[in-house]
């Protein structure tokens, strides 16, 4: 119980690491949270600071859910007699948990989109190439990140009751559609607001006129 434990704290902790405000602050002066949507995540980024911080804050929050990944799976080669499917499981929830709502920023994040394609690439890299493939494409279509995001999230559980293959630990299927639902309802969440204006018809489109670069 201690490894699994102490495996969500680090996951949590790593998430906790908001590259999109420390980005900001950075090169442009400023808190993100301050300007735009209000949101500390790379959309908000791309709108208030620019392109190459947009880039730079992607990579890094994907990395953390690659990280995090990684970091478990080691972990569960190392230590015997453990649930390896299920310590990765609680690294990419925390991970995402962390981004969400992180210790070291007020716990005010981002909405874990990105993280979570770093989680999903590394737990299953067919489902998570799939499910970023199908976001980018709803993306390009209606310009709207949002519902790409939530679209892709609503895949992702739909996509493990067919796919039951190249998981990074091999479990039950069970495991891992419980693990790729909660995923999905934390990111779903994440967008609430976000669905009230795609409802409402109000939502805001990606647009790259206004960024900085």
């Amino acid at each position: 119980m201690a490894t699994y434990i102490i495996v969500a704290v680090l996951a949590y902790l790593i998430g906790s690491i908001n590259f999109s405000v420390i980005i900001s602050k950075k090169l442009a002066g400023f808190d993100v949270r301050e300007k735009g949507s209000g949101n500390a995540g790379t959309t908000n980024v791309l709108r208030v600071v620019g392109k190459r911080a947009a880039l730079i804050t992607l990579v890094c929050d994907i990395l953390k859910g690659v990280a995090s990944v990684l970091l478990a799976l080691i972990v569960g080669l190392i230590i015997k007699n453990i649930d390896r499917a299920f310590l990765i499981q609680i690294a990419g929830i925390f991970v995402v948990v962390g981004h969400t709502f992180p210790i070291f920023f007020g716990f005010k994040g981002g909405k874990g989109v990105a993280t979570s394609i770093g989680v999903l690439i590394m737990t299953n890299w067919k489902i998570g190439l799939i499910c970023l493939v199908f976001g980018l494409v709803v993306i390009a279509i209606t310009r709207m990140v949002s519902l790409g995001s939530i679209a892709a999230a609503i895949l992702c559980p739909v996509l493990s009751l067919f796919i039951s293959t190249n998981f990074i630990v091999e479990a039950s299927g069970i495991k891992y559609l419980v693990y790729s639902l909660i995923l999905a309802l934390i990111v779903i969440f994440n967008h609430r607001e976000n669905i009230k204006r795609i409802v409402s018809g109000t939502e805001n489109k990606l647009s790259f006129k206004n960024t900085n670069e």
